[in-house]
């Protein structure tokens, strides 16, 4: 079996026949499910600046690891601790060109002891990935929530840095 990509962009799986004297290949489509890919950073201060920097920050990091196309995304749900109010944190999306995706905020649960100052993000992705081929970043004082997800700040230096490289690359 070996996977091809058609022009209307959907996914298949050529299945070579059973029988080698015949020489027919078929094509059967490979379903497309809605997957969740979580993110989570923090931010130093409660300013539209912090927010909207630590937000841009995590979404370039998210769609560069998952090759994501805003044509594949459903939805995006972002929370902040209710610590963070200066600013929507889906404004980052916007400004980074995401205007056909509808996204939310809300604010998590005000539990005590937990993170403070973080935006969290749930994006629903239409793909035919597996569940365990999705990248999900947790960075900087988000790195405590999941640490298997975590990235340093030496490696989110080289995903951006790769992920510029890329975008100059495409013109």
């Amino acid at each position: 079996m070996t996977g091809m990509r058609t022009n209307e962009g959907t996914s298949a799986t050529t299945v070579e026949s059973p029988n080698p004297a015949t020489e027919s290949v078929t094509a059967v489509p490979t379903a497309t499910k809605c997957r969740g890919l979580r993110g989570a950073t923090t931010v130093v201060a409660n300013t539209a600046e912090d927010i909207l920097e630590a937000t841009d920050e995590l979404m370039h990091v998210l769609i560069h690891l998952n090759d994501l196309d805003p044509d594949e995304v459903a939805s995006m749900f972002f929370t902040t601790t209710p610590d963070l109010t200066a600013i929507f944190p889906a404004l980052a999306a916007r400004s980074a060109g995401w205007t056909g995706v509808p996204l939310i905020c809300s604010h998590e649960m005000n539990v005590p002891g937990s993170l403070q100052k973080a935006v969290r993000v749930l994006i629903h992705v239409n793909t035919t990935k597996a569940s365990n081929e999705m990248r999900h970043v947790y960075l900087k004082g988000a790195r405590q929530l999941r640490p298997e997800w975590a990235y340093s700040d030496e490696q989110i230096a080289e995903i951006l840095a790769d992920a510029s490289a890329h975008t100059v690359a495409r013109g």
